[in-house]
């Protein structure tokens, strides 16, 4: 009697129920937090590629167009194809759109996107409208900078010792 006893106190299977329980969880914690992570990836990335693009309109002229979208493609090709970073398989999705180039006060560059949506994330994203008629994530950035400085466009003879001597 003693033995039978002994074998109901035991509770050596409790570890693998447990287990059962909170893996599934665990794993569906994880896909939630991997999605505003790749996005934030995308950003950070499309970010960095329109300010370069920038720089870049600041210092070449409107003939160049073609090799300055080029230039901003190769920075945006750390970005995997893959469907969960840049929707590659239906065409490549990338929209590069510049205005300006050394000759204007003013360039911009705005890259845009589309992500599609990790499993059961796309659910949610579904139920609160934000995805678009694909059921993607559409991302944009836009970037704009001055083509000069202001100190130098406060110039009226375009040299910094003439705003130097004003100020002073």
């Amino acid at each position: 009697m003693c033995l039978a006893t002994d074998k109901l106190k035991r509770k050596e299977g409790q570890a693998t129920v447990e287990a059962a329980f909170a893996i599934p969880i665990l794993m569906v914690l994880i896909l939630l937090l991997l999605q505003p992570g790749i996005v934030l990836y995308d950003k950070t990335v499309m970010n960095n590629a329109a300010w370069e693009g920038c720089r870049l309109l600041t210092t070449t002229t409107a003939e160049n167009d073609a090799t300055n979208e080029d230039y901003i493609r190769r920075r945006l090709s750390s970005i995997p194809e893959a469907d969960i970073f840049h929707v590659h398989s239906t065409g490549c999705t990338w929209e590069i759109e510049r205005d300006g180039d050394d000759s204007t006060s003013e360039v911009s560059v705005t890259i845009r996107t589309e992500v599609k949506p990790l499993p059961l994330v796309d659910i949610g994203l579904h139920a609160c409208g934000a995805v678009n008629e694909n059921g993607n994530i559409e991302l944009e950035v836009v970037a704009r900078s001055s083509t000069q400085p202001d100190w130098a466009q406060a110039s009226l003879e375009g040299t910094p010792r003439s705003v130097l001597r004003d100020s002073a």
